[in-house]
């Protein structure tokens, strides 16, 4: 399985346009960071778990011809912000995008792109096959997927578990049932979004006391805001088996 970090950063607490602090015109690519999501390559399916508001750039970065799923954590912007630029996808495959979510992100999808669900749609709209997530397992062609359930703030979210990879993004608290279905992942990615704390974040120190107690044998830090300041410095705090993820990252995972 070969994992594809798109985008590592956040809109929270950063500018949208012409942010003018050191760290977002800082010249180090590890500074700069799209809105978090990641591509999934088993071998037969290819898909994403989010598309925010840079999806298509993104897509056009990873040379993405073909995308079979999109998964999505939680319904905020910064997470599907982006699905509309899946009828690209609609164009070239000929079909609707499967769209895996939970009954609250479906409700905000349908929401936000209201348009794609009207029952005379416009020409060249998006099409989204819209499929719910519950607490079971759920499969993109022959891959299994574990929903993790989670909290951001007080908003239910979900992370997810492909085999030895969890991800996990958007949370500052996970329930105690949850660690069970985390029990035995290899690699794992988590949200950490700046040194202070935060309502509805893990900030630095909490999220890896999380990778310690999940033990993992690799641990990538993601959704970075910058206040968490120059990835080369704020390196220099984390144990040598975490590392800050970056937009372009890539992993293999057997």
């Amino acid at each position: 399985m070969k994992i594809t970090f798109l985008g590592t950063g956040t809109s929270q607490g950063v500018p949208v346009i012409a942010c003018p602090c050191e760290v977002c015109q800082s010249e180090d690519s590890h500074d700069k960071r799209l809105r978090s999501a990641v591509l999934i390559e088993t071998g037969n399916e290819i898909f994403t778990i989010d598309a925010g508001p840079d999806f298509r750039q993104q897509m056009l970065r990873e040379n993405v011809k073909r995308l079979d799923a999109i998964i999505v954590t939680h319904g905020h912007k910064d997470h599907v912000g982006g699905m509309d630029d899946v009828r690209a996808f609609n164009f070239l495959q000929k079909k609707a995008m499967p769209v895996f979510a939970d009954e609250l992100a479906a409700t905000s999808i349908r929401s936000e792109f209201s348009y794609a669900f009207a029952d005379d749609k416009y020409p060249g709209v998006p099409d989204f096959d819209l499929q719910l997530i519950t607490n079971n397992d759920f499969f993109i062609g022959k891959t299994r997927i574990t929903p993790v359930p989670l909290l951001h703030f007080r908003l239910p979210v979900l992370g997810f578990r492909i085999g030895d990879f969890t991800y996990i993004t958007d949370t500052n608290y996970v329930p105690e049932s949850s660690f069970a279905l985390l029990k035995g992942t290899k690699y794992l990615v988590v949200n950490a979004l700046r040194l202070k704390k935060h309502i509805s974040h893990f900030n630095l120190e909490e999220a890896l006391q999380f990778i310690e107690r999940v033990n993992p044998q690799k641990a990538f830090l993601t959704h970075i805001s910058h206040l968490m300041g120059f990835e080369r410095e704020a390196s220099k705090l984390l144990p040598p088996h975490v590392q800050f993820a970056y937009d372009g990252l890539k992993i293999e995972i057997a």
